[in-house]
């Protein structure tokens, strides 16, 4: 037990800040959150939550809310050719210990996170342009003139994160050579989409991915295409309708009847990173992808963020302000093998879904067996190993 409750800033309130908020605020430890949006929310598409990141989301009593506003994935859920050939189907919730997998609208997951928090928690309008530390404190500063002392700052401001380099040397993200268009259409245009399905489609150089989300009201698509020079540059634009439609035209006649009622898209340049060698310097350390962005072919950017929001505040609860930069290294060497082992996977089942393999034939036969992969992925639970961590700080 420590004589005082720690203190944590934590620079970034998107899923990854918030769910570590909430994480650690279950743990005794006290939280503040900054973030540099002047209020806090997230674009109108999508995200995917696994069994491995359900669990730890239940942990923090956040099941109800999610299983209220999100949409349970499972039934139907299919990998398929371009033209709509069953290849194999995809199983969210039939392992031991899986809790179901839902469809999140981004906003209502933000939503979620921040409601659960108490009062004045979040602090919107901070942009961070400075850290530093001494032995004994740790301080975060903003653009406005804000400064941010505790026992440990963690930095979960994403892929562009402004305190990586007080970490690690500077590095250049990795373009994937892909473009993801993305959007939702509500379910009434298209009453008979299914909406407890997640569905992929797989082309040559291209695929396209979609799920329901808030109960099935909502389909949220992905399509994933080869990127130009001009699309490259863009991290996030309005998208061209019609261009979408164009790249999937011949596809599977389902495909179309759903991009007919795309009106307004965006699109999303598609970045990650490579694994870095070390996430903490002193009280300072990485989470979600501030450190290991990775390409969406797995679907865990935010089940990720989340397992480290739930290992970090796991191992802090056993710490003091005297061990918090053992304690960091200690969430860094549980969490770096396991993260960078599916940037990897990301990386190489993007090329699976985008056909790279000539003969279909052994393509399809991956992706059935790419099955034992996603198990492993999804029955992982971060806490066991997180406590086991905590206990060997003494």
């Amino acid at each position: 037990m420590t004589e005082k409750r720690l203190k944590v800033v934590i620079v970034g309130g998107g899923i990854g800040g918030l769910f570590a908020a909430n994480a650690l605020i279950t743990r005794g430890i006290q939280v503040s959150v900054y973030e540099q949006a002047p209020e806090l929310g997230e674009v109108g598409a999508g995200v995917f939550l696994t069994p491995n990141s359900i669990r730890q989301l239940q942990r923090v009593n956040l099941g109800p809310a999610v299983e209220k506003v999100g949409a349970r994935v499972g039934f139907g859920s299919q990998y398929m050719r371009h033209n709509g050939v069953p290849i194999a189907p995809v199983q969210v919730t039939d392992s031991v210990g899986w809790n179901a997998a839902f469809g999140m609208h981004r906003a209502d997951l933000v939503e979620i996170l921040a409601a659960a928090l108490p009062r004045d928690i979040v602090h919107t309008g901070h942009r961070c342009t400075g850290y530093e530390q001494s032995a004994d404190v740790a301080c975060a500063s903003f653009a406005n003139g804000a400064v941010a002392e505790g026992d440990v700052v963690i930095a979960a401001d994403g892929i562009h994160s402004e305190l990586r380099h007080e970490v690690t040397p500077p590095s250049h993200p990795v373009f994937s050579g892909s473009v993801a268009y993305r959007g939702v259409i509500p379910h009434d245009r298209i009453p008979g989409w299914p909406n407890e399905s997640w569905l992929m489609w797989l082309g040559k150089g291209k695929h396209f991915l979609t799920f329901p989300l808030r109960a099935g009201q909502l389909i949220n698509y992905v399509g994933f295409v080869p990127a130009d020079e001009e699309m490259r540059e863009s991290w996030s634009a309005p998208g061209d309708p019609d261009l979408l439609r164009r790249e999937f035209s011949g596809w599977d006649p389902r495909i179309g009847l759903l991009l007919d009622q795309v009106s307004a898209t965006f699109r999303w340049a598609l970045y990650d990173r490579e694994p870095l060698p070390t996430w903490s310097r002193g009280r300072l350390t990485l989470l979600g992808d501030a450190a290991h962005p990775m390409l969406p072919h797995l679907g865990q950017g935010a089940n990720q963020s989340i397992e480290d929001g739930m290992a970090l505040a796991t191992i802090l609860a056993r710490a003091n302000r005297k061990t918090v930069a053992t304690a960091l290294l200690a969430y860094e060497g549980l969490r770096r093998e396991r993260v960078g082992s599916i940037q990897r996977g990301a990386r190489e089942n993007g090329l699976r879904y985008d056909s790279a393999n000539p003969d279909l034939g052994v393509r399809d036969a991956q992706i059935a067996a790419h099955a034992a992969f996603r198990r492993r992925l999804y029955d992982h639970d971060v806490v066991p190993e997180a406590e086991a961590a905590a206990l060997a700080l003494g």
